[in-house]
């Protein structure tokens, strides 16, 4: 199912039940697993794996050189999982640094013009929203969502379960779980309808609000809040999940420095 007008370069790797449209472009570097489908005018390069069932819409670029100039053409790789759908004019670069890899997860839905630069790590079930942008070193966590038109700066990480809002600029490290946006940043809370959807029971979802008001609420000093945490309450895995992203944090948590404006917290 490849059209004659489709280029397939020599050494690319085609799965079974395979759709290649008109125009697109497929470098002889590239894997295509099972059942995946490369709309018209896609472009695919660089030592790239493209995971079963995924979609590439058209326009989109796919592997293609990094923008750090620190790259001087060493060998790195674009691995996307399976049942993504990377929709119109999206770009996602190839990494920077021998043997390093910008990593898409499964069934993540990218929205048209986003873009995911060097050495990202995208978890699975992530929502990216038209024209958000990933600087370089950027992790971003398992159903996080960011909202359209939001840039995140390079070494930032974005929990697993946040929500950013859109037209938000993210300069730090957002923790899992929250939900918030705007410029500056504040927070809402928790994410509790995303949270919720989920089937995260209450009982976890009120431990985790007394987490986001030690760090965030209480006043207290970053260092005390997570002693407090650790030593207040139950350490279950989310709890621990929360504790762990926070302490290890090297960029620092976003909204620390202007606590004195958030909205109205959205906990239970």
């Amino acid at each position: 199912m490849i059209h004659p007008t489709a280029i397939v370069e020599e050494g690319a790797v085609i799965g079974e039940n395979v759709t290649i449209e008109p125009y697109a472009i497929i470098k002889g570097t590239v894997t295509l697993e099972e059942g995946v489908t490369i709309k018209s005018h896609a472009y695919i390069d660089g030592h790239t794996t493209i995971g079963a069932g995924t979609t590439i819409w058209p326009g989109a670029s796919i592997g293609t050189k990094t923008q750090d100039l620190k790259f001087q053409g060493e060998k790195t790789y674009v691995v996307i999982g399976k049942n993504c759908e990377i929709r119109e004019f999206v770009t996602i670069n190839s990494s920077a640094g021998e043997g390093t890899t910008v990593q898409v997860g499964d069934n993540c839905l990218i929205m048209a013009y986003c873009h995911i630069a060097h050495n990202c790590t995208v978890g699975n079930n992530v929502i990216m929203s038209n024209n958000a942008t990933l600087a370089g070193h950027v992790t971003v966590g398992d159903y996080a969502i960011i909202g359209g038109l939001t840039p995140v700066h390079q070494f930032s990480r974005i929990g697993s379960f946040a929500m950013v809002g859109g037209m938000s600029r993210v300069t730090h490290d957002v923790p899992p779980f929250t939900i918030g946006g705007g410029i500056p940043y504040r927070f809402g809370g928790l994410n509790i309808v995303g949270l919720k959807r989920h089937g995260i029971p209450q009982e976890t979802r009120q431990l985790l609000s007394r987490a986001f008001r030690f760090i965030y609420r209480s006043g207290l000093p970053f260092e005390e809040a997570l002693q407090k945490i650790a030593q207040e309450i139950p350490q279950i895995p989310e709890v621990a999940h929360f504790l762990h992203f926070c302490r290890s944090s090297t960029r620092g948590l976003i909204g620390l420095r202007e606590l004195g404006s958030e909205s109205e917290d959205n906990l239970e």
